[in-house]
């Protein structure tokens, strides 16, 4: 399964919201522990290891490549 690169969320500001002010009152370890959690959680959603792999390598380096 190839990374959908595109705007793909109905409501990308609500769900950004979301995210912030379920770490509002969170200690920075507290949110970094939250966010593993739902990597691994929305990880599991995806279940395409080369997909997961892409998305890591993507995120890691987000600089497009010379062709």
């Amino acid at each position: 399964m190839p990374l959908n690169l595109k705007p793909n969320l109905d409501d990308p500001d609500g769900f950004y919201e979301h995210l912030v002010s379920s770490q509002r009152h969170m200690s920075d370890d507290e949110a970094n522990r939250m966010n593993t959690r739902l990597i691994l959680i929305l990880s599991n959603q995806i279940g395409d290891m080369e997909t997961l792999k892409a998305a890591i390598d993507l995120a890691a380096d987000p600089k497009p490549k010379a062709a």
